[in-house]
């Protein structure tokens, strides 16, 4: 039986460049791509297949950032599928990044500027807005939304007698520092990707806690720093190419530094397990409370 893989994300960058290495390893996958531009993925599924003729690539359309949208997706895929083997919580968003120059020559003539480089640390803020589920964007494209998605699907993905995978994309940019219980969709504060990533990376912890005994497991990748659409959204392409021969030196002193989405490297991150339990919790209580919302308007009208 063909194993069956799905990746959210699968049009671009870590995600695009995931599924080819994928069906580089094995060319019978039944890789399904999980995007929200339906026209992006019929190419990159055309072109898929043009290189692996002899995998099953099928397509389901999905904004995680629209919860009516995950639970749309959800059911499609539980009509599509017995079980998923491998599921790859890749899709994310960085909106609107602004870099902190003072901050960025300040740390140039500093002992920590390899550190700088390599994660990003007090350099960037971004703009976050609301969606129409009244949540933080980012918090719901990069955690919210996935975590929605994970509940929906777990039939799918809970089978004792053959274990299932969760692989998260993080970030070395995720800082426990940007991180609180008490606003774990970082409202109040300037840097919402740094938080959901951090956030992230609690949650595989704590699904691991949660649900290893029904037979799914969570890890957490750390692809590392790499010219993407998204790293081209703080700085134009033509910079990232003149950073690029110091880039290059900068591989001699960190391993952080992987340049292009195919060479995106794993890592497995320590966490603490406590802060991770009662995050899980946090995330069961508003999952609570936006069903019933979306129930209240759906009743409504």
């Amino acid at each position: 039986m063909r194993k069956a893989v799905l990746v959210t994300g699968a049009s671009s960058g870590v995600g695009l460049a995931l599924c080819k290495r994928l069906l580089e390893e094995d060319h019978e996958l039944h890789l399904c791509l999980a995007c929200r531009n339906r026209s992006k993925a019929e190419a990159v599924r055309a072109a898929l297949l043009a290189s692996h003729p002899l995998a099953e690539v099928s397509i389901v359309q999905v904004d995680v950032s629209d919860l009516q949208s995950v639970f749309r997706a959800s059911r499609e895929l539980k009509q599509r599928f017995q079980r998923l083997d491998y599921v790859y919580l890749n899709a994310g968003i960085m909106p609107n990044p602004q870099l902190n120059i003072k901050a960025l020559f300040s740390g140039l003539f500093s002992r920590k500027v390899i550190h700088m480089f390599s994660t990003a640390e007090g350099l960037l803020t971004q703009e976050d807005q609301i969606t129409a589920d009244g949540l933080q964007e980012v918090f719901e494209t990069n955690v919210f939304g996935h975590f929605i998605l994970i509940q929906e699907l777990a039939p799918l993905l809970c089978h004792s007698d053959s274990p299932s995978q969760l692989i998260w994309t993080s970030s070395r940019n995720a800082r426990k520092s940007n991180f609180c219980l008490e606003d774990i969709q970082h409202s109040r504060g300037q840097e919402p990707y740094s938080s959901s990533k951090y956030a992230v990376d609690l949650l595989s912890v704590a699904v691991n806690r949660n649900f290893n005994s029904r037979g799914l497991y969570s890890s957490v990748v750390c692809p590392g720093t790499m010219v993407t659409n998204m790293t081209c959204g703080i700085l134009p392409p033509f910079v990232w190419t003149l950073l690029m021969p110091i880039i290059w030196l900068l591989r001699f002193f960190a391993n952080a530094f992987t340049l292009t989405p195919y060479n995106g490297t794993e890592a497995l991150m320590d966490l603490d397990e406590d802060t991770a339990e009662k995050f899980y919790q946090n995330l069961l209580e508003l999952e609570k409370h936006v069903r019933a919302t979306i129930q209240k308007r759906n009743h409504q009208s």
